[in-house]
């Protein structure tokens, strides 16, 4: 079996315990070596066969992997955060079909998930916003005209966006003339859940120059909303007046 895990975002104990006990069985391990943090690979088994897929081509990787089906043998094809956003699986697991080949899919902690971690803050906050978006700039992948920046931004929900920091000034001004203010709260997280991070806080008048004197370039997840500094209104699920299926309320 081929399997597809999430290694989550840095810290080697935010995988899975399902993803661990596979990376603990796997003969052959090809892991996103650009990403993923190495100390993860100290859950394989003595003799495993590793891979870095960063120096690696997608037919590359897709020969590892028949060949150890042919040979019987366990895979584990090794992604950061979780393996459904923005891991290219999709190619691959379409490739794997086309010739038969079984695999499954293991899901991980993402990057926008420890963010909230780290920060520490709710993304969803009653009174404020119940949507969170999660997207990118256009860079080497385009974006469709409906999705560009500027126009998720009209929502004005939590804004999560990715392989986006290289750009901030441009992301700053799509985000300013989609509707944020620019008093809008911005927080910046570079490597987060590694020994490293390092976690950037201020507005969007001001975050383009924070994240041009700390040197971010790369590796860093930017929120945006107003739900980091906002007045909300509490649970109704804790609320003593609240019926529900587990609870009569307490009038």
């Amino acid at each position: 079996m081929i399997y597809f895990v999430g290694a989550g975002p840095g810290d080697p104990e935010l995988i899975t315990i399902k993803g661990a006990k596979l990376l603990q069985e796997a003969d052959v391990v090809i892991y996103t070596g650009s990403l993923v943090n190495p100390k993860i690979l100290n859950y394989c088994k003595p003799g495993a066969d590793i891979y870095n897929s960063a120096t690696m081509t997608r037919e590359e990787i897709l020969a590892v992997m028949r060949r150890a089906h042919l040979k019987q043998l366990t895979v584990v094809r090794l992604h950061t955060g979780d393996p459904a956003l923005y891991g290219a699986i999709q190619e691959q697991m379409d490739a794997l079909m086309s010739q038969n080949i079984p695999f499954k899919v293991v899901p991980g902690v993402s990057s926008f998930l420890a963010a909230a971690a780290a920060i520490p803050h709710e993304l969803t906050l009653p009174g404020v916003t119940q949507t969170i978006i999660l997207t990118r700039m256009e860079g080497r992948t385009p974006v469709p005209e409906q999705e560009k920046l500027k126009e998720l931004a009209r929502h004005q929900c939590t804004m999560c966006i990715f392989l986006s920091v290289h750009q901030i000034e441009r992301l700053v001004e799509e985000l300013l003339a989609g509707g944020y203010s620019p008093q809008t709260p911005v927080l910046v997280i570079e490597k987060v859940s590694w020994p490293e991070e390092r976690l950037l806080r201020g507005t969007l008048a001001d975050i383009a120059e924070q994240v041009k004197n700390a040197g971010i370039t790369r590796t860093a997840l930017v929120l945006v909303g107003d739900v980091f500094n906002s007045s909300y209104q509490l649970s109704r699920l804790y609320d003593p007046h609240f019926d529900h299926s587990y609870r009569n309320s307490r009038k």
